[in-house]
């Protein structure tokens, strides 16, 4: 996920940028009391956003040291917060924090971004209809600009045509590795995609993670085709994280953009405006910081906080102690 500049009507809000990059197009900072280090004790009770069902048994398939490991503290984070005592982001706070960036750019805030076959999902972190589309785009968005991953995406799209994910996973490495080579990470990235592939085959009967979206295509498994009952938030981001390469962000990112559902991703940029803002303790890693936000911040704003925040340069703020920040009214 990266930073947005100000846009045209119409125009994508993934621009190809690098992170934190675009600095000289933030129009304005932050008053001082919405950057006040966060204290265990704030304004109102800490409070869960919503209460969760108890996580399923983890998917069937190969397991890993690191699977076990995402999927343990996956299930240790989907009730509670991790730092179950700091309070901040209140309802209030994450709310205000939306009206001021909404106010600024009025062209973001208009906007939701709808999966559609139009876009390129390793440039809109996954916002296309195929869930498996989707978590291929997202983990070519990895480490690299926006340009980069586009171009990756549709080169690997021009080798193998788009969502011929049997060619893709069926192929030697060395292919995907040259079709993506313009992404960066190439090597790790191909094996990632075509493990991911291969693993989501032998669970399935088919190269569809559709059942998500509750979707079923075709008949693997014995399934008929049709919808297929809902899958909880929960249980679609436990099957996301437990293919080896795709950590928590990754997974946030389909559910939120693809699949439409109430999650909030949390890459390097976000994490540190969420520092800045005092909404995570110091001592909060940028996966416990995710899993805290997820808790914290109101359903109805994650869909448009995440780019209003990649919009926001975090080096603008040096501290929250710095000089005292004003927004035009």
């Amino acid at each position: 996920m990266r930073q947005t500049r100000n846009l045209s009507p119409g125009v994508t809000i993934f621009p190809d940028v690098t992170p934190f990059d675009d600095d000289k197009y933030w129009p304005f900072q932050f008053p001082r009391k919405l950057l006040t280090s966060g204290s265990k004790n704030s304004d109102m009770p800490p409070k869960l956003k919503r209460m969760r069902s108890p996580s399923p048994s983890a998917p069937s398939g190969s397991s890993s040291p690191q699977k076990t490991k995402k999927l343990k503290l996956l299930a240790s984070h989907t009730l509670a917060s991790p730092f179950p005592d700091f309070g901040r982001p209140t309802p209030t706070e994450a709310a205000q924090v939306h009206a001021l960036l909404a106010k600024a750019h009025l062209d973001i805030a208009s906007q939701r971004i709808s999966p559609s076959e139009a876009n390129d999902s390793a440039r809109t972190c996954g916002s296309v209809p195929n869930v498996l589309e989707s978590l291929i785009g997202t983990i070519l968005s990895q480490n690299t600009s926006s340009q980069n991953s586009t171009a990756a995406k549709r080169s690997l799209d021009a080798k193998f045509g788009r969502n011929n994910f049997a060619a893709i996973a069926q192929a030697e490495k060395q292919e995907v590795v040259d079709a993506i080579r313009t992404g960066g990470l190439a090597n790790k990235k191909a094996g990632v995609i075509q493990n991911i592939l291969q693993e989501v085959y032998q669970r399935h009967g088919q190269y569809s993670l559709q059942h998500l979206a509750g979707v079923v295509e075709g008949k693997g498994k014995g399934k008929a085709d049709g919808v297929s009952e809902a899958v909880s938030d929960e249980e679609a981001m436990k099957e996301l994280v437990s293919y080896d390469g795709v950590g928590p962000k990754t997974a946030s990112c389909v559910l939120l953009f693809c699949l439409g559902r109430s999650s909030f991703p949390v890459d390097t940029h976000v994490f540190r405006v969420s520092k800045i803002l005092g909404w995570v303790p110091q001592k909060a890693d940028r996966v416990t910081a995710q899993a805290h936000l997820d808790l914290k911040i109101p359903d109805h704003l994650n869909h448009h906080q995440c780019p209003f925040f990649w919009h926001m340069p975090a080096s603008q703020f040096k501290s929250p102690k710095a000089s005292a920040m004003r927004l035009p009214m």
